[in-house]
């Protein structure tokens, strides 16, 4: 029976990859962090944009890109100047946030070392937002004056900087679900926009709780973005990040997570597949990907729980 199960699976994973193919070759065609030297620090792209943690020593940097930006200062940065907006030169105070919006070139100069998290969002991506959050897509990006310390967005900074830097391999899906709010964030405090939704009230209704279970029950092996799964209950993302913990009692990554985890644990017991094998079917990049998530989470190693059988 294991065996048919495992056939079928495989067969199903190979359909939810075919099926997402166009999205992972979008994704793949970015070249949004391909700038910055590997040197500087570490990074991932999203299906809705990307985060990177820096750390940039003394000197200049000019930049042009054609996704928008937003860079928050992690440690105080004295001497720190921009051609963006101002040409003052500031002594950067941690939660520093400056906004470049896309194709919109600038210049930045550090006599100090200076760490930061960098936020990066298509422009197909804000204007997707723009359009669930507020009743128009419309949402041109107004960077607030060089020197604006913004806390929130440095609470973000901080959470994607610990993913980035404290994970072998960043949970992909946490990363996107904080970039989303990041976006968010810039949308409601740094934009055009100015009519803010209503905040729901409880959770996912009985519907959408349910079209949301059964869709990551068939597809959490596979890349999942947080817009495809507040699309199926017609949320914006950010009010379904809140609605889905409410009601399964735990963020999206940590559930989507446990799925991966709890198949990985039945193919390691009832089959004959080697853990390397088990961690594709299931979702995870690689054997030691799988390894490190289920010690933490689960505190033993895939071998160990083969032992079982």
């Amino acid at each position: 029976m294991i065996g048919a199960a495992v056939a079928e699976t495989k067969m199903q994973h190979r359909g939810n990859v075919q099926e997402s193919a166009g999205t992972e070759r979008r994704r793949a065609d970015r070249r949004i962090f391909d700038g910055m030297p590997e040197s500087a620090g570490r990074y991932l792209v999203t299906f809705r944009g990307g985060a990177a943690h820096v750390v940039h020593g003394p000197g200049s940097h000019t930049f042009k890109a054609a996704e928008h930006f937003a860079s928050v200062l992690l440690t105080p940065s004295p001497g720190i100047a921009a051609s963006l907006g101002s040409d003052k030169v500031y002594d950067g105070d941690v939660g520093m946030i400056m906004i470049v919006p896309a194709d919109l070139g600038g210049k930045v100069t550090r006599s100090s070392t200076t760490e930061s998290v960098i936020v990066a969002l298509t422009p197909e991506s804000l204007f997707e937002l723009a359009t669930r959050e507020f009743d128009t897509g419309h949402a041109e990006l107004q960077p607030p004056p060089f020197g604006t310390v913004d806390f929130q967005a440095l609470q973000l900074a901080q959470l994607l900087k610990a993913e980035l830097t404290d994970r072998e391999t960043p949970n992909e899906f946490y990363v996107d679900s904080l970039v989303t709010m990041f976006g968010v964030h810039l949308l409601r405090n740094y934009a055009g926009a100015r009519k803010l939704p209503q905040a729901p009230k409880g959770g996912l209704s009985n519907r959408s709780a349910r079209r949301v279970r059964e869709f990551l029950e068939v597809n959490f092996s596979s890349k999942i973005a947080v817009a495809e799964l507040a699309a199926l209950c017609g949320l914006s993302p950010s009010h379904f990040i809140l609605a889905f913990t409410k009601t399964f009692g735990e963020p999206p990554h940590k559930y989507l997570l446990r799925l991966r985890l709890d198949f990985a644990e039945k193919l390691l017991i009832e089959s004959d597949l080697s853990i390397a094998e088990v961690a594709h079917l299931s979702g995870f990049s690689d054997q030691s990907h799988l390894t490190v998530t289920m010690s933490r989470y689960r505190n033993r190693t895939p071998r160990q729980v083969k032992l079982q059988r």
